[in-house]
């Protein structure tokens, strides 16, 4: 069985509401395995079943740029700080690891995303950016309406460069505003404040097609009026798309050092509970449905770099620490790179790669993965889906009895298109179904 790190490509299995970061277009966290490490039982099915369907899928492609100004207390992510970063050595290599896997792939697959995620990808320098999508745009077939997302910081540095980024390629902007108020951008450690957050905002909205942006919530001492004040107040700048985390306290970071020693405590049970259906009233009252567990859009808004994740589909992860999945010869191999940007920019150099483990999935791990990521969208999962990515009929890759007592129990339902998905309850209970669920 294969092992995903945490979220650097931010399709993170922090199961329910217990998820933060960016909008998710980074795919470093981990999908089939629990926060701790450890994969789920290893029952495997013998049988190497091949990906139905002749036509191949538009590919997405993460990334990753590992350097921070600062990191952050709540921040597990593939994040460095380094006092001098050589960006055009590091883009390189990214250049030359994307020829790579372009090369492997063996064919001019169709490019509907790409997604610059990190650490802080607007650090970059705007002519790297340029390059990295020019390069992708050689070595694929990019869809005329592709996607091309970068995480960018509301710093005063950062923001300056966004017109550039957007003569670059970049046609999305994902902001890491994290929160509306002073006090609590200080408590997360980030580098901007709240009047800087609203000018970004603004900047980005006159530069960019598309926009989103995250906070975090279920802060120490945030009651539930208060959320809804500064939620009201950022759904009121916001465009098309907002990802909203409830604060999770990670193994390694510094809250989670001071967490232990009582330094301050979390919302958690009922009141979190209440901090969670608040955030999908909020929204909904102007126009942004939760087309995910944590992430809300205008109908047609969504992010579709995640939702090629969510709905398992192929993605290449190119830079320190990236993942990927991608199908060959008829079934999904997954890949991962060297985490410390050193390591992986000495081994780019002398081979071309920097891949550490490469796997080809198990029908049942691929099955595994796919209700693992399609139960976080309110669309659901697609049985028909399912098996054309898995080779495995729902029936195969779920515990029958446990699926008909979720099905009382109100946690999962049937939509009308005959997928199944999880109800509100269902989702506050997630990280708790899917362990007895899936088989």
């Amino acid at each position: 069985m294969f092992f995903f790190e945490k979220k650097n490509q931010k399709t993170f299995i922090c199961l329910a509401f217990h998820c933060r970061g960016g909008d998710g277009g980074s795919l470093g966290k981990s999908l089939l395995f629990r926060k701790d490490g450890a994969s789920l039982p290893p029952r495997q099915h013998g049988r190497r079943a091949p990906i139905c369907g002749a036509m191949p899928e538009p590919i997405a492609l993460y990334v990753h740029w590992p350097f921070c100004l600062a990191k952050c207390p709540y921040c597990d992510f593939n994040s460095h700080v380094r006092e001098r970063v050589d960006a055009a050595r590091y883009g390189a290599a990214l250049r030359r690891e994307l020829a790579h896997e372009a090369e492997r792939l063996g064919e001019k697959r169709p490019l509907a995303s790409i997604f610059f995620g990190g650490g802080t990808p607007s650090l970059m320098p705007p002519e790297v950016v340029a390059d990295v999508i020019a390069e992708a745009r050689r070595l694929f077939e990019p869809l005329p309406d592709i996607e091309i997302t970068l995480e960018a910081n509301p710093t005063s540095v950062e923001i300056a460069k966004l017109a550039a980024l957007r003569e670059a390629g970049v046609n999305r902007a994902s902001l890491g505003i994290q929160s509306l108020q002073d006090k609590a951008l200080g408590f997360l450690g980030r580098q901007h404040d709240a009047k800087q957050a609203v000018a970004a905002l603004e900047a980005a909205r006159a530069l960019f097609p598309r926009i989103s942006f995250d906070l975090i919530y279920a802060r120490p001492g945030q009651g539930l009026e208060e959320w809804r004040a500064e939620l009201r107040q950022a759904l009121a700048l916001a465009a098309d798309h907002l990802s909203l985390y409830q604060l999770t306290i990670e193994p390694g970071t510094r809250f989670a050092t001071e967490y232990a020693r009582g330094a301050f405590a979390l919302p958690e049970g009922e009141e979190a509970a209440a901090l969670y259906y608040a955030t999908g009233e909020e929204a909904g009252r102007f126009g942004l449905l939760p087309y995910e567990v944590s992430n809300y859009a205008r109908p047609g808004a969504e992010s579709r770099h995640n939702l090629a994740y969510w709905r398992y589909g192929d993605y290449l992860g190119i830079g320190a620490g990236a993942h990927q999945r991608v199908t060959r010869d008829g079934t999904v191999v997954a890949a991962r790179r060297h985490r410390a940007p050193e390591e992986w920019l000495s081994r780019v150099e002398a081979e071309g790669h920097a891949v550490t483990r490469e796997e080809h999935l198990a029908p049942l791990d691929r099955a595994r993965e796919a209700l693992l990521m399609g139960l976080r969208l309110s669309e659901g999962v697609s049985p028909a889906r399912l098996q054309a990515r898995t080779g495995l009929t729902l029936a195969e890759a779920v515990d029958p009895a446990m699926l008909t007592a979720c099905l009382e129990e109100d946690y999962l339902r049937w939509t009308p298109e005959g997928n199944l998905a999880t109800t509100w309850e269902g989702r506050l209970r997630l990280d708790a179904l899917l362990p007895v669920l899936l088989r």
